[in-house]
């Protein structure tokens, strides 16, 4: 299963954060793969202003490629990104695993309704627990669930036999 991590990237404290969010799901998941698009370099360089739309043609295509979109949802709104992300994925009907550990409260699950509604599943996990490893058994269980569902929906797509 390949899961595409919609995350703010801009800090060191940011990409720290989801490289170690990542790992932990690819721990707890067998068989996950998690795409860190943080990690894509275009001709060997990172974010370089000449070469953005190839940077953004990666985005989507691993978007497009992905089983699953996990979101991270935080800050007083959504990351643009992150967001964006979020459409495109829910546009194709990808299920979307919203997370948010920010305890800043807007309208619905602490976000925008516009971000909130699109998720499959949602997890809410206060900053206050400071623990990034229940966070990814919880982010995991939620991937089981969608991955569940999919199977689900792929099994009854099967074309019968004609009686």
């Amino acid at each position: 299963m390949l899961v595409y991590l919609a995350a703010p990237l801009f800090t060191q404290v940011e990409r720290r954060w989801n490289r170690e969010l990542a790992r932990l799901l690819e721990e707890r998941v067998e068989g996950l793969e998690v795409v860190l698009p943080q990690d894509y370099r275009v001709e060997g360089r990172f974010n370089d202003r000449q070469r953005l739309a190839e940077l953004f043609r990666l985005c989507m295509k691993d978007v497009d490629r992905a089983d699953t979109i996990v979101a991270i949802l935080d800050g007083p709104d959504a990351d643009s990104g992150v967001a964006f992300e979020m459409g495109y994925a829910h546009a194709q009907g990808k299920p979307i695993i919203g997370v948010r550990t920010d305890f800043r409260q807007s309208q619905e699950r602490g976000v925008n309704m516009m971000v909130s509604r699109p998720c499959a599943e949602f997890v809410c996990r206060m900053s206050f627990n400071e623990s990034v490893e229940a966070l990814a058994d919880d982010v995991a269980k939620k991937i089981a669930i969608v991955a569940g569902r999919a199977d689900k929906a792929a099994s009854e797509d099967v074309p019968r036999g004609e009686p």
